[in-house]
């Protein structure tokens, strides 16, 4: 997976009507201005649904609270506007990539067992992103970029 790919879902939205995006990005805005930007580990390896029968590979980010606490917060603030709520609970994590042929393979369950520990990152923002499927993956393009409370603005 590019290195550009790499990011955390705190709520797909599918399918959106391009006049609700104001509205959304509205609603982002609001919540990163309450939200204090936050430290978290980059650790752990896993796999959904199984490490043996694995989809997709993750990595895992610590603590979990506070990226759990900003996805139900983007959550309930955008259930106001009518977006469905999330029926799963949130998994901190950023997806690596994906498996082919889901067999089981206790080789790479054996693999994704082993300590893993990424270091550490400073989350500052949040983005509002589009992702097109593509034959070689998605693409994703940043419609809006809100920077969370306390943080800088990046330097241009």
């Amino acid at each position: 997976m590019a290195e550009s790919n790499l990011h955390v879902t705190l709520k797909f939205l599918g399918q959106v009507d391009e006049a609700r995006i104001p509205g959304i990005g509205a609603a982002l805005a609001a919540v990163a201005r309450r939200t204090p930007a936050f430290d978290l580990d980059v650790r752990g390896l896993g796999a959904f649904p199984t490490p043996t029968r694995a989809r997709v590979l993750w990595v895992g980010l610590t603590p979990a609270s506070p990226l759990a606490a900003l996805a139900a917060d983007i959550d309930a603030r955008l259930a106001a506007l009518g977006v469905e709520r999330d029926s799963r609970p949130f998994a901190a994590h950023v997806t690596l990539g994906r498996v082919r042929e889901s067999r089981r393979n206790p080789a790479l369950a054996d693999a994704l067992a082993r300590p893993a520990d990424c270091g550490r990152l400073t989350v500052t923002r949040v983005s509002l992103m589009r992702s097109q499927l593509h034959p070689r993956g998605a693409r994703y393009t940043e419609l809006a970029c809100l920077l969370l409370a306390g943080a800088a603005s990046p330097v241009e």
